[in-house]
């Protein structure tokens, strides 16, 4: 396959899993609005609970839609590599956080204001991104085995 073929290809897949992911963040504050200021839930539970209805949408929007050609070694299997891809990939976000607002403190000497920890954040969830696209290209979704 010509490398700008395969660049095409995979430029497809990434913008389809930015859409899967907006949408499933547009999902999870939604959620996150209604059961706190609607509902009246603590932010914790509300937290929880809309990030758990934000991960079943992008589950099944990546599985049928982004990489819906690939393997489909059994739901299980993949939901459950899934879900741990996630986990992994949430404790690696947080400690990127903690690790620049740290970073951030020691630079400026003071705690560092809003701006700075949303840059921070900022990072966090691109760098997150990407990983979570290899992870769900070459280990959750995975392509078919040749035969």
């Amino acid at each position: 396959m010509k490398p700008t073929s395969r660049l095409r290809r995979l430029a497809g897949l990434g913008s389809r899993f930015l859409i899967v992911g907006g949408v499933s963040t547009l999902v999870e504050i939604g959620v996150f609005n209604l059961l706190v200021f609607v509902w009246g839930w603590d932010v914790v539970s509300a937290k929880i609970v809309a990030s758990l209805v934000a991960l079943v949408n992008a589950y099944f929007g990546n599985r049928e839609w982004t990489f819906r050609h690939r393997d489909r070694r059994g739901r299980m299997n993949e939901l459950v590599l899934f879900i741990l891809t996630n986990v992994a990939c949430t404790a690696i976000g947080a400690g990127l956080v903690w690790l620049g607002v740290e970073m951030a403190t020691g630079i400026l000497g003071r705690t560092p204001g809003a701006i700075a920890v949303n840059a921070v954040n900022l990072v966090s969830i691109v760098i997150v991104v990407a990983l979570r696209f290899v992870l769900y290209h070459s280990i959750v979704f995975r392509s078919p085995t040749p035969r």
